[in-house]
């Protein structure tokens, strides 16, 4: 394996039809970067059993830096801003990541938040937040965010039972009371304002509707399901490839029925809300549905610039550009196969995805969910029948609404 940013394994199973310099001269542009995910810190102090970054294939972090330094930072700002300029962007996201972001400091993510954003200047808005397991998060954080206006995001994967399976310390011990004693300064009158969103790994055994209760307990502005990191290659936990059976469809109508159900809905569900909104005929903003080109991309903490690192779940250098902030452009990032292939809305997807009726809708899955050794990502998701399975029920749900309310509408008349 090539070491981190080399560049060793870069484009090995990315399809050798897709020809970038065709596309442009034919006409295509890529859609400029919009989110930036600085991987500040590459450890963690928790050791959850499904982390992409240290279970999975690619093992990079080994060769990494454990904190991005001054030097890489100040690059990726310059970076940040050029591409803001070149592309006249009006705003931008930044997500301080890891491993565990607050493991790199106060006055470090403090610098960070600072030297991008004067960078920039006054050209766009620079949003900036932190997806943190909350463990480490206390006033001292909480008074950095509050003074730089850092949303905070916590992973949490439900009540003390569902957190406990996976998300444990590197000796074994649970994270459940210190995350919960982290979200309770976070959700207390002064920082509430700061929460962004609980994001929650599904596990199928745990119960769905006690997870969400879990989750909703603490009132977050948005939840996040994610599906786990799996591909053809190393199916998730309950799903035999290529059955019929949905589990994780299953799951998450029992939750949507809870959430649909309610008058009115009490938590933007983001899934559920990117779905209707497909579904309507709108555009999705995240990759895991809908056909909107891809517009993230990662800084590690070496300064090499990357794919989503969801990849990392594909095979040792899959999100491996070869390109490093000191010496490239992030335009630069934007020409690559890799990178154009999360762009090209339905003609990136796979041929069965394409005939799909719910194929705009689905787009195919969460890119990283496509892969299979041989042709790569040319693949509808893994977990295919369950995202029709939701998507088919989430669109008969509200079909009856509209169905009933066009009813009394005829009978008001």
């Amino acid at each position: 394996m090539g070491r981190a940013g080399d560049g060793g394994t870069v484009g090995r199973e990315w399809p050798a039809t897709l020809d970038v310099g065709a596309l442009l001269a034919e006409g295509w542009r890529p859609y400029p970067f919009r989110e930036f995910v600085l991987k500040v810190h590459s450890r963690c102090n928790l050791a959850c059993d499904y982390c992409y970054m240290y279970e999975m294939p690619d093992q990079s972090w080994r060769f990494r830096p454990r904190r991005m330094s001054r030097e890489v930072i100040e690059q990726t700002a310059a970076r940040i801003a050029e591409h803001v300029h070149a592309h006249g962007l009006d705003a931008v996201e930044v997500v301080l990541h890891g491993g565990e972001p607050l493991l790199a400091g106060v006055e470090h993510l403090g610098h960070v938040v600072r030297t991008i954003r004067a960078a920039v200047g006054g050209a766009a808005r620079v949003g900036v937040r932190v997806q943190t397991n909350a463990v480490l998060l206390d006033e001292r954080y909480l008074r950095l965010f509050d003074e730089l206006g850092v949303r905070v995001g916590v992973s949490l994967d439900g009540d003390a039972e569902a957190q406990e399976r996976h998300r444990r310390t590197p000796d074994g011990r649970g994270s459940h009371a210190a995350v919960t004693a982290g979200l309770r300064l976070l959700t207390g009158e002064r920082y509430r304002h700061l929460f962004d969103r609980l994001l929650c790994t599904i596990d199928i055994r745990n119960d769905p509707v006690r997870t969400y209760e879990a989750l909703l307990a603490w009132g977050p502005p948005t939840i996040d399901f994610l599906l786990p990191l799996a591909n053809w290659e190393r199916p998730p936990p309950g799903r035999v490839p290529g059955a019929a059976a949905t589990p994780y469809a299953d799951w998450l109508i029992e939750i949507f029925e809870r959430w649909y159900g309610a008058a009115p809905v009490p938590v933007r569900i983001r899934l559920f809300g990117e779905i209707m909104h497909l579904l309507l005929g709108g555009a999705s903003t995240v990759e895991s549905v809908g056909i909107s080109p891809a517009a993230t991309v990662v800084v590690e903490t070496d300064g090499a610039i990357e794919q989503g690192s969801a990849l990392k779940a594909a095979y040792p250098g899959a999100p491996a550009t070869g390109l490093h902030v000191a010496r490239d452009r992030f335009d630069q990032a934007l020409a690559l196969p890799g990178f154009a292939a999360r762009q090209l809305g339905v003609a990136g997807q796979a041929a069965r995805c394409r005939a799909c009726p719910v194929g705009r809708v689905c787009g195919g899955g969460h890119f990283a969910h496509r892969y299979r050794r041989g042709n790569g990502f040319a693949n509808p998701s893994v977990y295919c029948p369950d995202l029709f399975r939701l998507i088919t029920h989430i669109r008969s749900r509200m079909q009856a609404d509209l169905r009933a309310r066009a009813a009394v509408g005829r009978v008001a008349r």
